[in-house]
């Protein structure tokens, strides 16, 4: 009886420490992010959640701002979405004919929650998405994850972070609110306001609601 106590007190030590580890690297990882500049050795590899409708049309037009040296690209998509592939695709192309080393990938996992999903079977599908975002995460290794909403960025954001709580490598998570989102966070944005490096939104009152956004303006 005193071995089986000793084993089980050894385990729940066990367990308590290294939850406390990861919860002290987490803080640590969220606290000082915007320390981390990957850009200043070179190309930035960027991993993109995507999703069906807007927020693909939106993602890309911000990926059109940005410099080459956001190379190569690493796109995520929900196995359900009919719509974004095409769209990639399309944007890739007219980037090729620019510059000739662009480069990119294309992956699908999951999606996180339908649209009118109920909560309890979200939690499961979930729960299917981080199983098949973690080792994608793991093989790409981005410098960057970058996400705008759709459900399937926050396993893959949790997956990142992930990463650097276990001293693999530092990824740093950037969201852009929708611009739809004009007075409320999205379920996304709620949970990743508090875990993303950078935090932008379109519109000034969600700046005033949400102090540690950073207020873009629209991106049109």
């Amino acid at each position: 009886m005193a071995l089986l106590y000793a084993v089980v007190s050894g385990v729940i030590l066990t367990a308590v420490v290294l939850i406390t580890v990861f919860i002290l690297r987490l803080f640590g990882i969220l606290r000082h992010g915007s320390e981390y500049k990957p850009g200043q050795k070179g190309s930035v590899s960027v991993l993109v959640v995507a999703g069906s409708g807007g927020h693909t049309t939106e993602i890309i037009r911000l990926l059109g701002s940005l410099s080459q040296s956001y190379n190569p690209r690493h796109y995520v998509i929900a196995d359900t979405d009919k719509m974004s592939e095409e769209k990639i695709r399309t944007f890739e192309a007219e980037r090729k004919k620019n510059d000739s080393t662009s480069q990119f990938t294309l992956h699908r996992i999951p999606r996180s929650r339908e649209v009118r999903q109920s909560w309890s079977s979200s939690v499961l599908s979930s729960l299917s998405a981080l199983m098949s975002s973690v080792p994608l995460v793991f093989r790409l290794q981005p410098d960057m994850v970058l996400c705008n909403g759709p459900g399937t960025c926050v396993p893959l954001c949790a997956a990142g972070l992930l990463l650097g709580v276990l001293g693999l490598k530092r990824v740093l998570i950037v969201y852009v609110e929708s611009i739809c989102r004009v007075e409320t966070l999205s379920l996304s944005g709620k949970i990743l306001y508090y875990l993303s490096d950078y935090f932008f939104v379109q519109w000034a009152p969600l700046k005033d609601k949400y102090p540690k956004s950073i207020y873009l303006g629209r991106l049109e």
